[in-house]
């Protein structure tokens, strides 16, 4: 289940209230089944995956690429799989952890772990959304963000690109403000 923070204090869970928070950015959140696939479940489960077991994950989920390549234009997919032991994993992340835009559309199809998006609204408030297993996110071109990983420090995502050099961060120079005293719910 998704979690929004929103800078007064406010958190919201429900999935139709998050979507309206985040309208004005034309950010696409959905929820997406992985499906009963057992093998699919199994690797799901495993810290890691070689390529060829990245590959059968991609396949046994390939309906939704389908479906982007039809309705979107997406041109190709991969699947990332981070986790502590995954060697210079803060290097990798900090490219991403300071509030940038892309020329392309940041899709991604969280199917283990979570991962928070925080975004520039247009008032210019921010706040931070927690992507969780079978949640899908479409953050727009253009879009101010910044990305990082949950306390668990791992994720498994499918990303979709319609050109894998639109992803190159252009860096907006605006501070990140803190979400100090916004606790999660539970």
């Amino acid at each position: 289940m998704a979690i929004l923070k929103l800078e007064a204090g406010k958190i919201l869970t429900d999935i139709n209230q998050i979507a309206q928070e985040l309208a004005p950015l034309n950010i696409q959140l959905n929820r997406w089944s992985v499906g009963e696939n057992a093998e699919l479940h199994h690797l799901l489960t495993q810290d890691s995956l070689n390529e060829d077991q990245k590959v059968q994950v991609l396949q046994s989920l390939d309906h939704y690429f389908e479906l982007l390549q039809q309705t979107a234009g997406y041109q190709s997919r991969d699947l990332i799989v981070l986790n502590p032991e995954i060697p210079n994993l803060d290097g990798l992340l900090a490219k991403f952890a300071h509030i940038h835009t892309h020329a392309d559309d940041e899709v991604r199809y969280v199917i283990d772990g979570a991962a928070i998006f925080g975004f520039v609204r247009p008032d210019d408030s921010q706040v931070e959304l927690t992507v969780q297993p079978e949640e899908y996110i479409n953050v727009p071109a253009g879009t101010e963000h910044w990305f990082y990983l949950t306390s668990a420090r791992r994720v498994k995502a499918v990303r979709y690109f319609i050109d894998t050099e639109g992803w190159v961060p252009q860096y907006t120079g605006k501070e990140i403000r803190t979400f100090e005293g916004v606790a999660s719910p539970g």
